[in-house]
């Protein structure tokens, strides 16, 4: 059957929406070929938002099969697993240090590695030291020195700092790579890996999160919402605040940019 004009142009709005990033995950080890927006379809109406950049390389990263259990660092099944929706195709490390602000340093420098760019976080709020590994290091001194320096960035960094380096969103629409941020010790922090439009401008917004202790890094379900899960309704932003299932609800002020 011949395709109409409008299918084929959802066909080719799809294929861009879906493209290969630029940048590889480059601590992959699995063969795992079910990329995060090949598993999670838009909600009914909605069709994802242009991404480049960051936002399109989140929308490839791997996931584990489906029904996979979250883990901690320490091998043991976490207690809830009724929180997730997928499980991220990335090491956790073997020490309690990669929880969720430190999740979200992690995808945005795995993402800058892979690209031979510079990374740099601040770890002191309000001061200059920086934590840095230097641009087109991947090669040189390579993907050993890359880890030592995460280790030490995940000890250093937190959910304080990690706020006060991003850039507050405002009233601007939420993007792919925003994250919802409450500094703080402790405080939480979740990445928006996707975002979907309705014709309507309205949104929705897919998260991800790691969590106390440290453990994989896993799609958060909408326990409030069942028939909309695991995407979330930008609005809430705007009212009584977003609720994921572990932390108190984030409001328009928590969003924040790199």
């Amino acid at each position: 059957m011949r395709r109409g004009r409008p299918a084929l142009l959802a066909v080719l709005s799809s294929s861009l929406a879906l493209a290969t990033p630029a940048a590889p995950y480059a601590w992959k080890h699995s063969s795992s070929q079910d990329p995060l927006a090949t598993r999670f379809a838009p909600p009914a109406g909605a069709e994802r938002v242009p991404a480049t950049g960051f936002g399109a390389w989140l929308r490839g990263l791997p996931l584990l099969p489906a029904g996979t259990a979250v883990h901690l660092f320490d091998g043991r099944e976490k207690p809830r697993q009724d929180v997730h929706a997928a499980v991220i195709d990335i090491d956790v490390g073997k020490r309690d240090l990669q929880q969720c602000a430190d999740a979200v340093m992690r995808l945005r420098a795995e993402y800058l590695y892979a690209r031979g760019e510079a990374i740099a976080f601040h770890p002191d709020p309000g001061r200059p030291r920086a934590l840095a590994f230097p641009a087109n290091a991947h090669a040189t001194p390579g993907r050993a020195a890359f880890e030592r320096f995460l280790v030490r960035l995940f000890a250093d960094a937190g959910s304080a700092s990690l706020q006060a380096e991003l850039r507050p969103v405002g009233a601007r629409a939420v993007e792919p790579g925003d994250v919802l941020i409450q500094g703080g010790y402790p405080g939480h922090a979740v990445i928006v890996l996707d975002v979907a439009a309705a014709p309507d401008g309205h949104r929705y917004l897919l998260l991800a999160q790691s969590y106390m202790p440290a453990q994989q890094l896993h799609v958060v379900r909408n326990l409030g919402a069942a028939a909309l899960s695991p995407w979330y309704d930008e609005r809430d932003l705007d009212g009584p605040g977003l609720a994921t299932p572990e932390w108190r609800p984030f409001t328009r002020k928590d969003l924040r940019r790199f």
